[in-house]
């Protein structure tokens, strides 16, 4: 599987929201060169984490659904004639 890899425009809005998370909640300013090494390196870090974390979410409803699928096979069976 290859990396994450974000379109232009993705990129360019992260950036912004991240500028400006830097700039209000911690009174440090960045530009968009650094903003994007953040982005990198918080791929590169974090990403693998959420996506893997996306990917236990998808098992498990599609767990839920496979036993959901199960229940009613079961409940299209048939009881035999005990005629005999």
């Amino acid at each position: 599987m290859s990396d994450f890899e974000l379109d232009k425009d993705t990129r360019t809005r992260l950036a912004g929201q991240i500028q400006r998370f830097m700039d209000e909640e911690l009174d440090v300013e960045i530009g968009n060169m650094d903003a994007g090494f953040l982005i990198d390196f918080l791929s590169g870090t974090l990403g693998a984490h959420y996506y893997n974390l996306g990917l236990k979410d998808a098992q498990a409803l599609f767990a839920r659904k496979a036993d959901d699928i199960v229940d009613e096979i079961y409940a299209l069976e048939r009881k035999p004639d005990d005629r005999g």
